[in-house]
């Protein structure tokens, strides 16, 4: 398993970057916007945690929704996030202890998970997604996440 990320969520795209690049030091490292989502993403990293282009050790994810949305005071943090080996037997195992598997992989990429304390956990394939599977692919959600 590898730590991959932690994702925030912000009201003002502009103001969070001054904040965490001018202000706290971090460096940009990927964007992503996607118009059918309506959603930015940016990755920062610590100066010290960028080894290369496409090697950072683990991130802050900014996601600025671009609709309006009140998130109050609990729903801007979103999630931690890991990439596991094998996603089936990740989820299998946490099953196995008793954790709802919120969101199943059913792409054979990406799965979530809650905290006793309700924080989500994504967990990621490592490398291109596994063959679809059963029960996984059928599987329905349960809860939010």
């Amino acid at each position: 398993m590898r730590y991959l990320h932690s994702m925030i969520r912000v009201r003002d795209l502009d103001a969070a970057l001054t904040f965490f690049c001018d202000q706290l030091g971090l460096k940009e490292v990927r964007r992503k916007e996607s118009e059918a989502g309506r959603f930015t993403l940016v990755f920062l990293a610590a100066p010290d945690d960028v080894t290369g282009p496409d090697q950072t050790a683990p991130l802050i994810e900014l996601t600025w929704n671009w609709d309006p949305e009140d998130y109050g005071t609990a729903r801007n943090f979103g999630h931690l996030a890991f990439a596991v080996d094998d996603i089936y037997a990740t989820c299998h195992r946490l099953m196995e202890a008793g954790v709802t598997i919120n969101r199943p992989p059913r792409d054979g990429y990406m799965a979530f998970v809650r905290s006793p304390d309700l924080i989500s956990v994504e967990l990621l394939q490592k490398g291109e997604p596994l063959p679809k599977a059963e029960p996984w692919a059928s599987m329905p959600n349960t809860g939010v996440w």
